[in-house]
């Protein structure tokens, strides 16, 4: 009996134990992760840190993980009069332990982005860049419109091998898209997701359209934009009577801006949504983003470990440093 009580004993002391150690140990390891997936916020911010006192709009990205290298048009390098590149980068971080959100924006000296830039460079103004990888010709390229000999916009292309290491690789252009120019103003050129098919602006019926040119899969961008001629086609279900221009593309969803009637004023930015093949029919911002300002090249963005875009776009409301400012806010599409 006296051993049995014993053993018995010896059990409880060892349960007591065990369950003693399995909520100390759950107390250790307790999972401090209480926001798995950021969101960004609805606030407009103002990316102070980049803009000037000038004008400072059509921001071209190109994600790196969470900080974003950008380049954008200024005057700022002639107070106010010539538009050329400039080169920043955009960076945020979610805490998911505390759910705070944190955003930051500097001016950059990247030494390759230097050299692209000085080659980009044109004597009149350099307008809307667009920066891709070519998955078909393993090509990275700048695209952008300037002001040619003739006082018009062309758009222009430049490509280099990718960046490895401390290696700078060669520029070479700016070449003009031939399969694009026309005599008038041909601007603010964008790719789709999967990169067959190209959407730009020009105003070669009158007031400025959003055409688009279908790519062959298999033909690389070089040899494609040296082609003859092409007459685009017109994106109807985008298009207005008034000006519609700046398209920019991700996945299936297009923002641009547009000065037709039924906005909050001046020039407003609309989003479309591709379904079954076809563009919707665009949807303004509304008060949240736009004003009775203008509201100008909007870009989006996607981060997998968060559950919204973001927006980013350039505006001359009041509040900012002065002329065009760009901002930076979160924007969710599912349920719109």
């Amino acid at each position: 009996m006296k051993k049995s009580g014993f053993i018995n004993f010896a059990t409880v002391v060892f349960g007591v134990l065990l369950i003693s150690i399995y909520f100390t140990d759950c107390k250790k390891t307790e999972n401090p992760i209480k926001y798995p997936q950021g969101t960004f916020p609805d606030t407009i911010i103002n990316i102070a840190d980049i803009n000037s006192i000038y004008d400072d709009y059509n921001i071209a990205l190109y994600q790196i993980g969470q900080t974003l290298p950008i380049i954008f048009s200024s005057n700022r390098k002639s107070s106010g009069g010539q538009f050329d590149l400039e080169q920043a980068s955009v960076s945020y971080l979610f805490d998911k332990t505390t759910g705070v959100f944190g955003f930051g924006s500097q001016m950059t000296t990247d030494a390759f982005l230097d050299k692209l830039i000085v080659k980009a460079t044109t004597p009149g103004n350099d307008f809307g860049p667009y920066r891709l990888f070519s998955t078909v010709d393993g090509y990275e390229y700048l695209l952008l419109s300037s002001v040619n000999a003739s006082g018009n916009l062309d758009l222009y292309y430049l490509k280099n091998q990718p960046v490895s290491g401390s290696n700078l690789p060669d520029v070479s252009g700016p070449f003009p898209i031939n399969l694009m120019n026309t005599q008038y103003d041909d601007a603010y050129i964008c790719f789709n997701f999967d990169q067959d098919t190209a959407y730009f602006s020009s105003n070669k019926d009158g007031n400025f359209d959003i055409f688009s040119l279908n790519k062959p899969a298999e033909q690389d961008l070089t040899s494609w934009f040296n082609l003859d001629y092409e007459l685009p086609a017109r994106v109807d279900s985008i298009n207005s009577s008034y000006e519609d221009k700046c398209p920019f593309i991700y996945k299936k969803i297009m923002v641009f801006t547009s000065n037709r009637p039924g906005g909050l004023g001046g020039y407003d930015l609309y989003y479309s949504k591709l379904i079954n093949g076809k563009w919707s029919s665009p949807v303004n911002f509304g008060p949240r983003i736009n004003t009775s300002y203008d509201e100008y090249r909007p870009v989006i963005g996607y981060d997998p470990n968060f559950t919204n875009y973001y927006l980013m776009f350039s505006s001359n409301r009041p509040g900012g440093k002065g002329g065009f400012d760009l901002y930076f806010t979160g924007m969710d599409f599912s349920s719109k």
